[in-house]
């Protein structure tokens, strides 16, 4: 049973992500543990009363087995759970079923973003491309692109990722008098490969933190520096090697948002750009997708307003 689907007083048995747990006490000295379960459709509340273990908020980012009875309070749907227990190797579940999936067919998504990349005409841009998704690739393919706001699932990264490439594939043609296509394309590719070492995931691949260079060095400047050495191992010139770290190092458009400096060249400034073209429209993608149309949404942090959701 999924979240979405679950009413008062249904019974069921199932797993869920664990998204986060508390270890508390009643008002009479009795342990329990408090719970925020998930699964694909969505998040829930729930108890499990007298309760010392084994499962404790250490296993946070786990699946759990449960068995519980779905209940109410203050008007907002919640479970009492009989059993509880971490699922193991011989539990069969679907990991699509308990965390996001991004919407796109994951081996055809691949293979346009490797069939983009070897039209790179340039040697030198598509060798560095090559020997980066070497050593990243199977990482770019699974990963979530942020930890909330945008793409913050499975997959997430090659969906942006291949979109912006599409994208930017377009944009080269159509300025291509002022647009170097393959420094534009290489660096779309790489802009954000450093994610793969800025965040943790949990045992499902979700981002659960950020690691200790994640922290503090951040992707921008992980990412120019292995690009820097690559091309340093690859003998390629050195205006193409910083070229490449200006525009991962830029991407983000103005330090206010996180860039380590502002583009200079046409192909960093319009990486800035197809980079927010696409995060902002997968915002209105998975908002709208919780807004009935005629309707208009919470506010959105990241866009600073409401948005409307027309027929």
């Amino acid at each position: 049973m999924y979240i979405k689907d679950m009413s008062i007083g249904d019974q069921f048995e199932g797993f869920f992500l664990l998204q986060d747990a508390f270890a508390k006490t009643t008002m009479s000295g009795k342990p329990f543990l408090s719970m925020v379960l998930s699964d694909c459709t969505g998040t829930i509340d729930a108890q499990i009363w007298d309760y010392t273990g084994p499962v404790t908020p250490k296993d946070t980012g786990a699946v759990v087995k449960i068995r519980g009875t779905v209940s109410e309070f203050k008007g907002t749907l919640q479970i009492t759970v009989d059993r509880l227990c971490l699922a193991d190797t011989n539990d069969q579940y679907s990991v699509g079923d308990l965390v996001p999936t991004a919407p796109i067919d994951v081996e055809a998504t691949w293979r346009k973003l490797l069939e983009t990349v070897d039209t790179i005409e340039d040697r030198d841009y598509r060798s560095v491309c090559k020997e980066m998704l070497d050593k990243y690739g199977e990482r770019v393919k699974s990963i979530p692109a942020a930890k909330s706001i945008h793409h913050s699932f499975l997959n997430g990264l090659l969906m942006h990722t291949t979109y912006m490439l599409q994208t930017a594939d377009f944009l080269a043609g159509l300025y291509e008098s002022v647009i170097d296509r393959s420094l534009l394309l290489a660096g779309t590719l790489l802009h954000d490969f450093a994610k793969c070492e800025e965040f943790t995931t949990s045992q499902l691949g979700l981002v659960t933190d950020y690691s200790m260079k994640g922290q503090l060095l951040g992707h921008l400047v992980m990412g120019a520096y292995e690009v820097a050495n690559v091309a340093a191992e690859l003998h390629v010139p050195e205006e193409k090697s910083v070229l490449l770290q200006h525009l991962i190092l830029s991407h983000h458009g103005e330090p206010e948002f996180g860039a380590a400096v502002q583009p200079m060249c046409a192909e960093g400034e319009l990486l800035s750009y197809i980079d927010m073209i696409d995060s902002r429209m997968e915002i209105y993608r998975e908002t709208l997708e919780e807004v009935p149309a005629g309707e208009f949404s919470r506010r959105i942090f990241a866009l600073d307003r409401r948005i409307y959701h027309h027929n």
